[in-house]
């Protein structure tokens, strides 16, 4: 009996011990608890950490408590930055932890390896934006091509001037019922406002000379620069001359003035001749005696009709060109000639015997034009108007004409009318009708169709 209560009393203290022991709570390494031994007891768990903090591993190592433990935040780690455990025996937490380490057969990127990363995606992108603007734009525009008129015809006013009408209808519709001088000016800035230029044709003294495209119809444009708006304005003042228009005098269209924004330019529209000038003319062709009969009737006649003085309530004054040459002479398709460039010209009024020369401080061709025969044994190369006005006027000597000539009835004739206007005495000169007719007899006698 007395065997019995003896191990009835150990296995009581031994269950008041572990009672103790679970009343006591888990015991845990506190490296916060200076005061404690570095002990702390708690109902949770023993809590362990290592994080890097300014470079350097930090170790902590505690109690946790119930309430944080069934929070779930101490019991977490971070990858690379922190490292935590949690354990649930007396003093489990006092381990040594240590942060993962990089694997040492990760690549490491240098600068340039960075910089290809970043500038190939940015690139890609950009070209990705740029097809995508690219294609927009493309459909914007064919589907404002869908829905305006043709580049030729912008704002739809070739209708409101046209209307089913060509250039030469509406010059000959002014012509025929009005003064003959010309379209009227409202018609004259909308053609040369819808005009789209094409490509340039010609350069001289005043600009330059385009071919242009109004409402499907081929037009020239000459392009003055704004110091020489005297020029400009003489010119499209005496194209406007009333009864001026004739077949072999250039086709007036318009004049306008067009501010593109940096400089002024003075335009002036004309009918367009594809040939060029009788210069370019007869440099690229060969030209037989019918043909040069009609070129030189086609002149005459041009001329002519400048000359006439017409008189009556809309009469035309006679018109001097002063600046007669092959150059400024058209070529038209009829393998007739039109007579251009009337910058120079002076109009004579009969009743004042007057002559309305402008201020304009430009004058005829200063230096005769090279590669001529005439005086080629006499005079440089290329001489200059007072040593050509020494040998023509003061010595009075006249270029040769070749004896050939005399064979051949054309040249023949052509070749008196040359000697019978190079008299030195200005009333003795034939005159231009007079040549005109001259040459309308060795055009029948010849049977050319002029």
């Amino acid at each position: 009996m007395t065997w019995a209560l003896h191990s009835a009393l150990r296995q009581a203290l031994l269950l008041l011990a572990a009672a103790a022991e679970l009343s006591a709570g888990l015991k845990c390494v506190c490296l916060l608890c200076d005061s404690s031994n570095f002990t702390c007891q708690t109902e949770g768990a023993c809590w362990a950490s290592v994080m890097l903090t300014n470079g350097r591993e930090q170790v902590i190592k505690s109690c946790v408590s119930l309430p944080e433990l069934n929070a779930q935040v101490f019991c977490h780690s971070s990858n690379n930055i922190t490292k935590t455990e949690c354990c649930f025996t007396d003093f489990c937490n006092n381990i040594t932890l240590h942060l993962p380490t990089a694997s040492p057969n990760a690549p490491k990127l240098g600068p340039m390896e960075l910089a290809v990363i970043i500038t190939v995606p940015v690139c890609l992108l950009s070209i990705a934006v740029m097809l995508t603007i690219w294609a927009c734009q493309g459909r914007q525009c064919s589907y404002r091509k869908k829905k305006r008129p043709n580049v030729e015809e912008p704002f739809s006013e070739c209708n409101l001037v046209n209307a089913g009408k060509t250039l030469k209808d509406l010059i000959y519709d002014v012509t025929a019922s009005g003064s003959g001088s010309g379209l009227p000016l409202l018609v004259q800035r909308t053609i040369a406002r819808t005009i789209v230029l094409q490509e340039i044709v010609g350069k001289g003294r005043f600009g330059e000379v385009w071919h242009g495209r109004w409402c499907g119809e081929d037009v020239a444009v000459k392009i003055f620069s704004s110091r020489d708006e005297r020029s400009w304005f003489r010119e499209a003042e005496i194209y406007q001359t009333v009864m001026l228009r004739h077949e072999n005098i250039l086709g007036f269209i318009a004049a306008d003035n067009k501010d593109n924004g940096t400089w002024t330019q003075l335009w002036l529209v004309s009918e367009y001749h594809e040939q060029g000038s009788l210069y370019d003319y007869l440099n690229r062709n060969i030209v037989t005696v019918a043909g040069m009969i009609k070129l030189a009737l086609s002149i005459a006649s041009g001329l002519a009709h400048l000359h006439m003085e017409i008189v009556g309530t809309q009469g035309k004054p006679a018109i001097a060109h002063r600046d007669i040459k092959s150059k400024n002479i058209l070529v038209k398709k009829c393998e007739t000639c039109a007579i251009a460039d009337l910058g120079l010209a002076v109009k004579h009024d009969s009743i004042l015997n007057t002559i309305d020369i402008p201020q304009n401080p430009k004058v005829g061709t200063k230096i005769v034009e090279e590669y001529q025969l005439p005086y080629y044994d006499m005079v440089p190369s290329d001489p200059s108007i007072e040593e050509m006005r020494k040998v023509v006027c003061d010595q009075k000597f006249r270029p040769s004409i070749p004896n050939q000539w005399q064979s051949c009835e054309a040249l023949r004739v052509m070749g008196r009318i040359m000697r019978e206007c190079w008299y030195a005495n200005g009333a003795a000169r034939l005159t231009a009708l007079r040549i005109k007719k001259t040459i309308s007899q060795l055009c029948v006698k010849e049977d050319c169709k002029a």
